[in-house]
């Protein structure tokens, strides 16, 4: 059973690389980079498929001539062997039943970062700032590239908000369980008695959308113009660069003035409404999901707090998974990979399970 699901996604690595080859697909970049993504995420687990089926294989020959019985020194040399591959074969085996657990197609897809201030007031723009400096270092540790798509800033480089698109290879898979409250417990700029306050920032991380998977009706929208403005409300420019576009059959509204052309504005906020709409759709489906399977490290809430940065201990501390780290000053320069990680396998850990329920 295990065999032949391993056989199937050999087959589908050969399909792929073909279709890539292909002269319609290599004529379609969009087309190019979601059958790429997929590609690459079968071929980084390639050698331990073959490994299992090798193994497999000469199990089933070592047994053969060990039962044949004909030739006592090959029988021996045989039993000999079947001995190491039996040795081997049950880590073999567990590593591709969690690689066969059904992988949420999304996570390959490049992600929009939205960070948001929360309670606290200017300390929570400012941690919010902090957080995406956190996460752009992490970017950069993996080799991801970032645009920004709309920021509004307020006092002393604090952030109110900041959607960022980030592309690279399993974006949206690494950055889904940021999603939620983040909390930051410290002594403020902004506090002269030396007092630890707690403020907060939400993140919300959603796939990007690909142009085939939201058609957006042009007589759906309502496109506003206005001067750009920057703190306190005064105009930066005095040429109508900003734009707001308002989706008329959902009341969604996406504004952009951090590019000086109009143009530019507009492709922005088209994307982010873009991004939007699709992650309307996803809402509908997660919620029927975790009516079903309720996650601990579940992207659906994102009204809950997730994480709480303690700078006086220097700890960062994971309430879903209970995962406190004691290295916060590496952490909040991206250092993060460890964090990551241990959210995956715990996600990765609770479907195997459920899996195997099934």
């Amino acid at each position: 059973m295990i065999a032949a699901k391993v056989e199937g996604i050999l087959w589908r690595h050969r399909e792929l690389e073909e279709k890539m080859a292909s002269p319609e697909v290599a004529a379609d970049p969009s087309l190019l980079e979601k059958i790429g993504r997929e590609y690459n995420g079968i071929a980084r687990n390639l050698p331990v498929f073959k490994r299992y089926l090798e193994l497999v294989k000469d199990i089933a020959s070592a047994r053969q001539i060990i039962a044949d019985g004909s030739d006592a020194d090959l029988a021996a040399l045989a039993a000999e062997e079947l001995a190491d591959l039996e040795k081997e074969f049950p880590n073999c085996e567990e590593r591709v039943k969690m690689l066969l657990v059904p992988r949420d197609p999304k996570d390959m897809k490049n992600a929009v970062l939205e960070i948001r201030a929360g309670t606290g007031g200017t300390e929570a723009g400012i941690f919010a700032a902090d957080l995406y400096r956190m996460f752009t270092h992490f970017f950069e540790r993996k080799g991801w590239e970032t645009e920004v798509l709309s920021s509004s800033y307020g006092d002393m480089n604090a952030i109110k908000e900041i959607i960022v698109n980030v592309r690279g290879e399993n974006a949206y898979g690494a950055l889904k369980y940021e999603s939620g409250v983040h909390r930051v417990q410290r002594v403020p700029l902004t506090e002269a008695q030396g007092r630890v306050h707690t403020s907060a920032a939400s993140v919300a991380v959603f796939p990007e959308a690909d142009e085939f998977e939201v058609q957006i009706n042009p007589n759906d929208l309502r496109i506003d113009l206005y001067c750009s403005s920057g703190p306190g409300g005064q105009s930066v420019n005095t040429t109508y660069s900003a734009v707001r576009i308002m989706h008329v059959p959902t009341g969604l509204i996406v504004t952009c003035q951090d590019e000086k052309s109009q143009h530019k504005n507009k492709a922005k906020a088209m994307k982010v409404l873009q991004t939007r709409l699709y992650e309307l759709e996803l809402a509908k489906v997660e919620a029927e999901e975790s009516a079903a399977r309720k996650s601990m490290v579940s992207t659906g809430d994102r009204s809950a707090k997730i994480r709480t940065y303690n700078f006086p201990q220097n700890r960062v501390t994971d309430h879903r998974i209970n995962l406190t780290l004691y290295n916060l000053d590496k952490f909040i320069n991206g250092d993060m990979d460890e964090m990551v990680e241990a959210l995956a396998i715990a996600d990765l850990n609770e479907r195997v399970k459920n899996s195997s329920e099934g």
